[in-house]
């Protein structure tokens, strides 16, 4: 039992040494080997010399946690002089048959070795007495001691390293949740004036104004649409770390999709002038997906290419249900992406940092990869000097006859 009345850093000292489960059997060795029957690690300060874990065949009586004076052990020599003690027989030993702990404890053999943490500094030491006399003063005890002293002291550093590994991931993971948190709150939070801008717009595009105004009124629209997006993106990643994930609702509409994904363009262009956009169906075998999902991917790549396509150059926009898959592919002309950044293109808050993307979250192409993956699909990417394509596709899932697909 820990000894409650020693300092923290001396119980997590202990606590560590009881944790490393290679030292019941190194005491259990070197009692076996030696003949010996009391083996013990052994803590040593310069005030305390405190038990960490025993063998004790002879009642001697220490457990963990357990005291001995420190001025009466052998122990605070070593931790003086950092050397060795080996006393194959005390009443035989010039230097230790008068000695007042041999005398004090009762005991004839005597080895203790001291235990050096990885940066010098002395810990205590791995030590063993038998009331008899034992040949201890050999290469091969002493190499088995020395070993074993080096393993408890590996140990021990790879025990602290993880504790401070673990309180940093932990620290970490804290930092993470509250940052994922903030997000999801302020994505949610900025969802109502998004709202209300779009609205005022729309009552605008209503009136009978001058048309500068117009054009004004329609700018807010199609910038709350972005801005829209934005958010989406943005409580889409903090639910995915938050453990929601991106939930699907499946429905079999064809004529939705479409629609939405014209609308999704027709959006896009009233933002960007210099890019034409085509889109090309051909939707032959029935399907499922979450049509908002594939409508939120299909912006986000949308917003990529023109971001990065060439200006004044088309965007080309392929949907295709045939042979049991469904793909969703944007291609623009613009420089290649080097192949370096194509597989980070996918990771949150990536950014080519080109002069086009400077207030790009980073986002759009994780949740598409995201979206992707709800429908165990894939994104991928290919990209030449001149023409680079984001693809999606996905296996169609077998629609039962019974439900009415609308073409």
């Amino acid at each position: 039992m820990m000894n409650s009345a020693l300092s923290q850093s001396l119980q997590s000292d202990i606590y560590n040494i009881t944790q490393i489960s290679a030292v019941p059997s190194i005491l259990n060795i070197i009692c076996k080997t030696t003949g010996m029957r009391f083996s013990a690690v052994a803590r040593v300060t310069d005030d305390k010399w405190i038990t960490c874990m025993s063998q004790d065949e002879i009642n001697f009586g220490l457990k963990t946690g357990d005291e001995l004076l420190l001025k009466t052990t052998i122990c605070n020599e070593i931790r003086q002089h950092s050397n060795p003690v080996i006393i194959d027989e005390v009443r035989k030993s010039t230097e230790f048959c008068y000695h007042h702990t041999p005398a004090q404890y009762g005991f004839q053999s005597y080895i203790s070795f001291p235990i050096f943490r990885k940066n010098g500094e002395f810990f205590g030491t791995l030590c063993a007495i038998d009331p008899e006399p034992a040949k201890l003063d050999n290469k091969e005890i002493k190499d088995l001691f020395e070993l074993y002293t080096q393993l408890i002291s590996f140990h021990l550093d790879a025990i602290e390293e993880m504790s401070e590994l673990s309180a940093k991931l932990q620290q970490e993971k804290h930092v993470g949740e509250l940052r994922e948190t903030f997000i999801a709150v302020l994505g949610h939070d900025l969802r109502n004036p998004v709202g209300t801008t779009r609205m005022c717009a729309d009552i605008l595009l209503q009136m009978d104004l001058p048309e500068i105004a117009n054009r004004q009124a329609s700018t807010i629209k199609s910038t709350s649409y972005r801005m829209q997006g934005l958010i989406d993106n943005l409580l889409d990643f903090a639910k995915g770390h938050l453990g929601d994930g991106i939930r699907l609702k499946l429905t079999p509409n064809k004529q939705a999709l479409k629609k939405l994904l014209l609308q999704v363009s027709k959006e896009i262009k009233t933002v960007d002038s210099d890019h034409e956009i085509t889109l090309h169906f051909d939707l032959q075998d029935n399907f499922e997906c979450d049509i908002n999902r594939i409508g939120q991917l299909y912006s986000n790549l949308l917003g990529n290419a023109i971001k990065h396509g060439a200006r004044n150059k088309p965007i080309k926009t392929e949907i295709v249900a045939q042979n049991g898959i469904f793909s969703l592919a944007v291609s623009n002309w613009g420089n290649k992406i080097p192949d370096a950044k194509k597989l980070d293109l996918f990771k949150p808050f990536f950014t080519t940092n080109a002069t086009n993307n400077k207030s790009g979250l980073g986002l759009g192409l994780y949740i598409s990869s995201e979206i992707a993956k709800a429908h165990d699909g894939k994104m991928e990417v290919e990209s030449t000097d001149d023409i680079t394509e984001f693809k999606f596709t996905m296996p169609i899932k077998t629609v039962s006859n019974d439900v009415h697909i609308t073409e």
